[in-house]
């Protein structure tokens, strides 16, 4: 499969926020941010071939080994929303990337920022992108590359202290 070559961030379908992620303060739990961001790198995944049919058909997949969401505004039920995803970087055997989850009015309402590893199912462990995948990987990095870096992308997490 060849990634389509992108004048903007992958897009992933439109997802709904459901009545049993609302919480007791009437808005979108934090974990199913988590949720709906996963489910939209899902969309994106089979633009570069992985997924559950890549873990099946050839015993390798892809784990996360580190996620970072920043809460920009709530989600209610019903809210519609999806995802961009930016590929900010790569190698051999892991991936950079910053998410985006805007509301179906525009407005954004989280970003997500990850490191994900390629893996061997068999180890597991993690091992090279087989040469088409890697090849697919380049060239949405190539097409990424061109675009504007996020807002957001490398923020440092802490409480700021004054002078």
């Amino acid at each position: 499969m060849d990634a389509p070559v992108q004048d903007g961030p992958a897009i992933s379908d439109w997802m709904t926020v459901r009545p049993e992620w609302i919480d007791f303060n009437g808005h979108l739990n934090m974990a199913y941010y988590n949720v709906l961001f996963d489910d939209g790198i899902d969309d994106i995944y089979r633009l570069i071939g992985f997924g559950a049919d890549y873990a099946r058909t050839r015993g390798m997949t892809t784990y996360v080994a580190d996620f970072r969401v920043r809460y920009l505004r709530e989600l209610h039920e019903g809210d519609r929303v999806r995802c961009a995803f930016y590929l900010l970087d790569h190698d051999a055997k892991r991936f950079h990337c910053f998410q985006q989850l805007y509301h179906e009015d525009g407005w954004l309402a989280a970003t997500a920022e990850g490191l994900t590893l390629h893996v061997d199912m068999t180890g597991p462990r993690v091992a090279p992108m087989p040469a088409d995948i890697a090849a697919n990987v380049a060239a949405m990095q190539a097409a990424h590359d061109l675009l504007p870096r996020p807002e957001g992308v490398g923020l440092p997490i802490g409480i700021p202290r004054k002078g």
